[in-house]
């Protein structure tokens, strides 16, 4: 064993609080890391309750449009429907209903915005998700 000297103990205070610093200086990044991790999720959720709300919106338009006058509005209600299921945290911004031809054929869209809900107060109400789901109109077309 080697008797300690005064070498070993100036290294220690010359070292001294370098730990305290370190933790003062990465815990803030660390804290960001986990609320922007957190964000994220909370932004995939929203967006994935919009695909959601937007299929069965769609899925509503596709099976209404060829017989009911109010199939938009049907359709409609039902994404609006869906999101509140899904998550009445969150708030929709709206939902379309369109139809188009494309290619000779009559397709029909609901698009649904949601808000996203954030951790921090200056995001607040200003992000959202937008998602569109569409298909052909399903009718009887009798053979000739």
């Amino acid at each position: 064993m080697r008797p300690r000297g005064a070498r070993d103990g100036k290294r220690r205070d010359a070292e001294s609080g370098v730990s305290a610093v370190e933790f003062v200086m990465l815990t803030p990044l660390a804290f960001l890391m986990i609320f922007l991790t957190v964000q994220f999720a909370l932004y995939m959720y929203s967006r994935h309750v919009a695909i959601a709300a937007s299929q069965e919106g769609a899925r509503v338009a596709r099976t209404e449009a060829a017989t009911n006058t109010n199939w938009q509005t049907d359709a409609t209600d039902e994404a609006d429907h869906w999101v509140t299921q899904l998550a009445p945290s969150l708030s929709s911004l709206g939902s379309q209903a369109a139809k188009e031809k494309v290619d000779g054929v009559d397709n029909v869209s609901v698009t649904v915005t949601v808000s996203v809900p954030s951790l921090f107060p200056w995001w607040s109400g200003s992000l959202s998700v937008t998602e569109m789901s569409e298909g052909p109109i399903e009718q009887f077309i009798p053979d000739n």
